[in-house]
Order: structure tokens, then C-alpha cells, then sequence
């Protein structure tokens, strides 16, 4: 349980619901229902059957021989990009949509930063004939509009947060704005491992298929179930969560978490909250966030929509408390690198978000012996606008 949620919501602590009156009776509804629905052979069945028929899991694991040859390592990217919808954010909509069903819920809404969890949301909505309204800040509408214009085909309202800095916490408040004055109908689809117990272990659950398959893809190509290292961008953190989740208790197994810091980790224009962070509430759980002495949030920067927060999952707060796992940051321009250097050695082209976690290669030592796994959380179409100003 070192690593586990408790019955309160606390990874040691961090986490927990600090929510405004009006929204208990949903919290504590999803609290008392969660896992149980979660653990039913009613859910396992159809959330099984859709992770294999409209994902397309397993997602592969792949061995980068190029890359692997670059680092004098062996590298395997486990390709979440190649899930429906782009990216690993689906293995959690389609969880949450089965359970906002069971609970009696009409109307979905949603928050996303780089659009992916929008579009995952409104695919599964779409799928469910569930009415769906997602939240975005309106910088990111302009630097990801791809991705709002599937989520608008798929059928969902795209309604832009137009206050502070216009990117993924702004589109978060207003979500929960929406919540509190629609409480009975509404369930929020949270795209991320953060927000009021019981999201942040209810999506590590969900997205936990990443690291099941990993295990077994490991043990058949390699002989052994566990890499030596993984690394995963970590914003919110759902890729890294699901990623970690069946190795946290393993500690001969390296857990990297690699954090954007934009133009420089001290330049002011970060999202590098572990490394300039403190503890406090944000989002309605404790963990460690970007705040000044008056516990106002300061705004984050990244070139990357995803990880353009001011916070971090309350459960990568405990793992950095408990020194579980390592805390790594790349700037804009070592993830811009990176994904170059990825497109022109595999062939593949890395969101942002991933790009950030391949950026690390080059601070890392690696034995050539060893097994590194990084995590493709997704695709890099959406970012295409993005790349062509460096090329």
C-alpha cells in the first residue's frame, strides 16, 4: 500500500477531495461506486472488449533499433500513439464513460490542454450517445485546432476558457464552474491523474492497461517482465501513472518522470512544478503546484498544451516525496530536437507531450545491456503547425 490511494484518498499526504458543498453529493456517489463497478465482470467485459475492438489494444512495444543504436542501449517505445483517437487518453474515457453510465449520468463534460483527451472524450460520447461539452483554454484552441475540429465532427460543444493565461488550468476551473451548476445530470470525464479523490486513482486504474501490457511484451521479447528503466512526460501524469502502476512496488525498476521546462526551469516560463513547486490545494486535492507566497497559482508555459499545467497528480507529489521515482524536466527546444531526431531515425512522429520524455535520452547514462522503455503517450499530427516552424 506504500503507493496505493487509502480509504480517505491520500497518497501519504497528498491527494484527498477538497471540493465546494455543492459537488459532494457526485464525489462522494463516484467514491462509493467506483471501485465496485470498476471490479464487476460486467464492467471488465465491455471495457476489455472495447480496449480490443475500437482502441485496438494491445498497443504495441517496440524495440527503436536506430535509436537503440544512438544511445548504445536497448530503447522500446510502447506506442500509445497508435491507439483510436491518437493518443493513451482513450483507455480512460472509455473506462469513465462505462461509469458514468452505471451511475444514471446524460450529460458528459470534459476539460482538455492539447486536445486529446477532448477528442477521446467525444469519440467515446459519441459512441454512447451521451451529449458531451468539452472545456478548453482558448491558446490552446488556437495552437491545436485539429484536434477542435474532430472533437467538433465527433459531436461535442467546444466551449473556450478565455481567463488567465487561456490554456489547460483555466479550462479545468471552468469544467468544474459548469459541474458545480449542473451537479445532478452532469458527470466531469477528467482526462488526468489529478482533481478530487476519486479521479486521481480511478484514471491510474484505468490507463494501469499500459503497464499490464508492457509486462507481458517484455517477457516475450526480452525474457524478462521488467525493463530496467521508464520514462514518461508527465503533466497532469496519466501516460506516467498507467505506465509506473505495476511496477511502483518493484524498485529495481527506474521510474523516470519527465516534467516540460519550457524556456528554462527558472526562467518564469515553466511547467516544471516539481522543481519549482510547493505543496498546497489545487484542483480540489493537496499536492505540489506552482504558487507564490500568497499561495496565488503563477502561471505555467510550455510549448506543449498537455503539460502546460501548474500542477502535478498528487500521486507523483508522493512519489517525489517518497523518492520513488526521479524527476527529470526538458525544454521546448530539447523536445523539438527530439522529435526530430525520433522522425528521422524510427520513422515516427511523437506529440509534444512524448517529446519531452524522449528529450532525456541525452541527460541519461545508460549500460548497454540495459532495457529502456519510453512511452509514446501520443501521436504528432495535432502538432504538425507546431514542428513546421523549425523545419
Amino acid at each position: 500500500m506504500k503507493y496505493k490511494v487509502n480509504k480517505k484518498g491520500f497518497y501519504g499526504k497528498f491527494g484527498g477531495a477538497y471540493i465546494p458543498e455543492l459537488l459532494y453529493p457526485n464525489v462522494e456517489e463516484l467514491q462509493n461506486n467506483y471501485k465496485q463497478i470498476i471490479e464487476s465482470d460486467e464492467f471488465q467485459t465491455e471495457y476489455k472488449k472495447l480496449l480490443k475492438y475500437y482502441v485496438g489494444r494491445p498497443s504495441p512495444l517496440y524495440y527503436a533499433e536506430r535509436l537503440s543504436k544512438q544511445y548504445n542501449t536497448n530503447i522500446y517505445l510502447k506506442r500509445e500513439d497508435l491507439n483510436h483517437t491518437g493518443a493513451h487518453k482513450v483507455n480512460n474515457t472509455i473506462g469513465q464513460i462505462l461509469i458514468a453510465q452505471k451511475l444514471g449520468k446524460k450529460r458528459i463534460i470534459a476539460e482538455t490542454g492539447a486536445g486529446q483527451h477532448g477528442v477521446a472524450t467525444a469519440a467515446v460520447c459519441a459512441l454512447k450517445g451521451l451529449e458531451c461539452t468539452v472545456y478548453m483554454g482558448e491558446v490552446d484552441i488556437a495552437r491545436q485546432a485539429p484536434n477542435v475540429a474532430r472533437m467538433k465532427m465527433l459531436g461535442a460543444k467546444v466551449i473556450p476558457a478565455t481567463s488567465g493565461s487561456k490554456t489547460l488550468k483555466d479550462a479545468v476551473n471552468e469544467a468544474i464552474r459548469a459541474w458545480i451548476n449542473n451537479p445532478e445530470d452532469t458527470y466531469y470525464l477528467i482526462g488526468s491523474v489529478v482533481g478530487p479523490h476519486p479521479y486521481p486513482d480511478m484514471v491510474a486504474k484505468l490507463q494501469a492497461v499500459i503497464s499490464k501490457e508492457m509486462k507481458l511484451q517484455l517477457k516475450t521479447q526480452t525474457g524478462n517482465e521488467n525493463p530496467d528503466t521508464i520514462i514518461a512526460c508527465v503533466g497532469g501524469g496519466s501516460n506516467a501513472a498507467g505506465s509506473f502502476y505495476h511496477y511502483l512496488k518493484d524498485e529495481n525498476v527506474k521510474l523516470v518522470a519527465v516534467e516540460a521546462s519550457g524556456e528554462g526551469v527558472f526562467s518564469n516560463k515553466t511547467a516544471a512544478t516539481i522543481q519549482v513547486g510547493t505543496p498546497g490545494i489545487l484542483h480540489g486535492s493537496k499536492t505540489i503546484l506552482m504558487q507564490d507566497k500568497y499561495g496565488q497559482v503563477i502561471e505555467p508555459y510550455s510549448i506543449s498544451a498537455g503539460l502546460d499545467y501548474p500542477g502535478i497528480g498528487p500521486i507523483f507529489a508522493h512519489l517525489f516525496d517518497q523518492k520513488r521515482a526521479e524527476f527529470l524536466n526538458a525544454t521546448d527546444k530539447e523536445a523539438i530536437e527530439a522529435a526530430f531526431e525520433l522522425a528521422k531515425l524510427e520513422g515516427i512522429l511523437p506529440a509534444l507531450e512524448s517529446s519531452h520524455a524522449l528529450a532525456v535520452l541525452k541527460k541519461m547514462k545508460f549500460k548497454q545491456d540495459e532495457t529502456v522503455v519510453v512511452i509514446l503517450s501520443g501521436r504528432g499530427d495535432k502538432d504538425l503547425q507546431t514542428y513546421m516552424k523549425f523545419i
